[in-house]
């Protein structure tokens, strides 16, 4: 059984985000709770967010314990750039982009 939680237009660029995400793809629930714990990037808190919101999806939709669950997939895209404008000198202007991301992650039973 799959169970899924989805972040959209979260306010972090895909490559900060890609950098936690990848340390958790792969692990066992609680080992990846704990390795998001003690990550220092901001978007940990985040994932962990997002994470907590699957296995209780899981528990509560699909009745699946959740120390038997892992992270199956696990992936950032890219969401739509904010464009700003800031000035430079001699009249000029500099585009800023604000990226976001959504942030995707699926969990699955552990086959016994």
């Amino acid at each position: 059984m799959e169970a899924k939680a989805i972040a959209r237009y979260v306010r972090v660029s895909p490559q900060k985000a890609r950098l936690v995400v990848d340390l958790i793809r792969g692990k066992r629930v609680n080992d990846a709770i704990a390795t998001l714990t003690f990550t220092r990037k901001a978007v940990s808190k985040v994932i962990d967010k997002i994470l907590r919101s699957a296995v209780a999806n899981a528990e509560n939709t699909k009745k699946v314990d959740a120390d038997a669950l892992y992270v199956k997939k696990a992936y950032v895209d890219q969401a739509p750039t904010m464009k700003r404008v800031h000035a430079k000198a001699m009249g000029r202007g500099n585009v800023i982009r604000r990226r976001s991301s959504h942030i995707t992650i699926v969990l699955e039973e552990l086959k016994s």
